[in-house]
């Protein structure tokens, strides 16, 4: 007779599967400070909240003020903690960075955690910033290397800083163009936003790797595939508007919620011992809970991140000062 097997001896001898990990397991945050770029709405503002829900102080860098005005609300009704605070922030026009990093270093307060989350993509023109650096590059990349340069004396005032950069899967298309890299002479909008999804993270290689002897700690995540505003296709005109109109529902169609994509980040920005330079993203690269990933071969390229840093250096002409 065959054996029966009861639902008790049957369970038991099942797989157990780990938990994923949700931002229900951030760990307590009283005390510590953050500052989140684009946190007005997507996966900025999702950020915000959950930082703010377990107790830090939340910093909204925001370059739209009417919609920050409203996301204060929501960030606010999550805070169990100090209340939020908006800063102007256009990551597009160095004056507005420097000003949002002098508004923060004034108080010498430490900065425990910085998100640099805010960014454009594939841009239906070549839009340019303040300083005439292509909109992509100059807002994804050039933006938070000179926020991220001028905010050091405040991180390095905390105990354990750590500095998130949200890189993209775009990444693994991403071509540095080295000849023309604000893309003044043949402009490709998607390889312009692959480029500098991948500066995102060389910038975090070589950020870590200059953060060696310090207590700062630079990471990189990604949100997969994901349902924000980021795409944007209003400046379109007539068949054109038309077939970004149809992208951007194809893309919303195939997506995963916002808070989804946000987890990556906040395990970035939250979790301890993480090493420096990890990578995180979903699970299923495109959707899924957050775990340690890979990334496009160039940006494991020490040549290209610190050729890619003294670019940096040139085209905002700012320096990071390292502690002796």
């Amino acid at each position: 007779m065959a054996k029966v097997l009861s639902a008790r001896t049957t369970t038991a001898r099942l797989p157990l599967l780990p938990r994923p990990w949700t931002a229900d397991d951030i760990p307590d945050l009283s005390g510590k400070t953050a500052v989140v770029t684009g946190a007005n709405s997507g996966l900025g503002l999702r950020t915000a909240e959950a930082l703010a829900a377990k107790g830090a102080q939340v910093i909204m860098a925001c370059r739209n003020e009417l919609k920050a005005a409203t996301a204060l609300e929501s960030v606010a009704a999550a805070a169990t903690g100090p209340k939020p605070e908006v800063l102007p922030l256009d990551l597009a026009d160095l004056t507005s960075i420097r000003r949002a990093a002098d508004h923060l270093d004034v108080r010498e307060n430490a900065i425990d955690i910085l998100v640099n989350n805010a960014g454009v993509m594939a841009l239906p023109r070549n839009v340019r910033t303040a300083e005439g650096f292509d909109a992509q590059f100059g807002t994804n990349h050039l933006g938070h290397y000179a926020l991220t340069g001028l905010l050091l004396p405040a991180l390095l005032r905390a105990p354990a800083p750590r500095v998130v950069t949200v890189s993209s899967i775009a990444a693994w298309g991403g071509v540095i163009n080295w000849p023309d890299p604000n893309w003044r002479v043949i402009y490709v909008r998607w390889l312009a936003y692959s480029q500098s999804k991948l500066a995102n993270l060389l910038f975090t290689a070589e950020l870590d790797r200059r953060a060696a002897g310090t207590t700062l700690t630079a990471v990189a995540a990604h949100p997969g595939l994901s349902a924000t505003n980021l795409y944007d296709s209003g400046t379109e005109k007539g068949a054109s508007a038309r077939l970004a109109a149809l992208q951007q529902q194809a893309l919303v169609a195939m997506a995963q919620p916002d808070r989804m994509g946000a987890l990556p980040q906040l395990y970035a920005a939250t979790m301890p011992d993480l090493p420096g330079n990890a990578y995180l993203g979903p699970g299923l690269e495109t959707f899924g809970y957050p775990r340690r990933t890979l990334r496009n071969p160039l940006a494991y390229s020490r040549t290209q991140a610190r050729a890619l840093w003294r670019l940096s250096e040139k085209l905002t002409g700012i320096t990071y000062d390292w502690p002796a």
